[in-house]
């Protein structure tokens, strides 16, 4: 899997994923909440599954 997602996006995925999943735990009682694990993941790994069907990259290129 190549990295399609850039860092300054990846920081903002992890961040909103912990604040996602936390609302589980501090804020209303809801599965939903657990859907931020998916921001969280994508950002650690880099790579975005949506962004590879449509060809899409936030990431800087190297010559």
């Amino acid at each position: 899997m190549k990295q399609n997602v850039g860092n300054i996006e990846r920081a903002i995925r992890i961040l909103a994923g912990i604040a996602i999943v936390s609302l589980a735990f501090t804020g209303p009682k809801s599965p939903w909440a657990y859907l931020g694990i998916i921001p969280f993941l994508t950002g650690i790994i880099g790579w975005c599954p949506p962004y590879a069907v449509f060809g899409i990259s936030t990431c800087k290129r190297t010559k």
